[in-house]
């Protein structure tokens, strides 16, 4: 685990992934586990919505249309992601970009209603940092909702940490529900979200061994956490 991870370089990771175009292919790769924690969210239509992590904004579009007469902030580290965001967005009448790291949200507290995050917690130099920041902005009610892939629960994982350009947290969901409970949430749980989307039948990509490994891991399911200020 790490204490600190100067912002530049994760911008700067986040800043190439952008140019590589791998922001565009995010929703195809992870809205399979993120459509449940939607409908788990319950969002009313003038709901105030957080994206951490944002990257292209493929899931801050889906907020926006789930919240027309509300409002949605998208947040990315990435300057680059954020102008991408910011240009495929440009129909929204009640989303926004801002570019800021997580530990620091440039807005007001007491502001939002809910705070998603997908992909994008391991990532944080500071999660405790992170999440009492989130708890900040959130009006009192308000909810945050963590989703990622990548934990010590699922073994099948493990093997990105040594893959990826950047230092990343490796927790368990009772240490990321530790996290929350420490921020200040309450009514903290943590579930399994599968992802129930077809497998090829021979795998050549890096992040996973074989096939049945890819299985395995989509079998284990994402992890959930969510918590209440």
């Amino acid at each position: 685990m790490i204490d600190s991870l100067p912002e530049s370089r994760l911008r700067e990771e986040f800043n190439r992934w952008a140019e590589a175009g791998r922001g565009e292919g995010m929703e195809q790769d992870h809205l399979p586990i993120t459509l449940p924690v939607l409908e788990k969210m319950r969002l009313a239509p003038a709901d105030s919505v957080l994206d951490v992590g944002c990257g292209g904004g493929w899931l801050s579009r889906r907020l926006a249309k789930l919240a027309p007469d509300g409002r949605v902030i998208g947040m990315d580290i990435s300057d680059e992601m954020i102008q991408r965001a910011r240009r495929a967005s440009a129909d929204f009448h009640n989303l926004m970009f801002v570019t800021g790291e997580v530990a620091e949200i440039p807005w007001q507290a007491n502001l939002f209603s809910h705070a998603i995050s997908v992909e994008s917690s391991y990532y944080w130099p500071n999660p405790s940092a992170g999440l009492e920041d989130i708890h900040r902005v959130l009006h009192e009610g308000g909810s945050a909702w963590m989703l990622i892939n990548y934990y010590r629960d699922n073994p099948h994982s493990h093997q990105w940490g040594n893959l990826l350009a950047v230092p990343t947290h490796l927790l368990s969901a009772e240490e990321w529900a530790g996290l929350f409970r420490d921020a200040g949430f309450s009514n903290i749980a943590h579930e399994r979200i599968v992802d129930p989307s077809p497998s090829p039948e021979a795998y050549t990509g890096r992040w996973f061994r074989d096939a049945e490994q890819l299985r395995a891991f989509k079998a284990e399911g994402a992890l959930l956490v969510h918590g209440t200020k």
